[in-house]
């Protein structure tokens, strides 16, 4: 069972549209929570990631994972195909 992904974004950010690409070039389902406008979201965004504020904000199996430079290193690292099989 594959696990679940969320990503916590802006719609003018360059990082989550690169996030996205990978995940979707793996065709990894995705849960994209956009905190541009809505303050609600972003106040979730920074306490599920311990404070974190920057976006895009990655977590894979309900683990923050961080962002996008993160995504890519686990990636590059051979450990994101494992993370994301659960």
């Amino acid at each position: 069972m594959a696990a679940t992904v969320e990503l916590y974004t802006t719609n003018y950010c360059p990082y989550c549209v690169r996030a996205k690409m990978l995940l979707e070039r793996k065709g990894v389902a995705y849960t994209e929570i956009d905190v541009s406008d809505d303050d609600n979201a972003r106040a979730e965004l920074v306490k599920k990631s311990g404070g974190r504020r920057t976006v895009p904000q990655i977590f894979i199996g309900g683990e923050g994972i961080g962002g996008c430079d993160d995504l890519y290193a686990l990636d590059a690292a051979g450990k994101l195909d494992s993370l994301l099989q659960g």
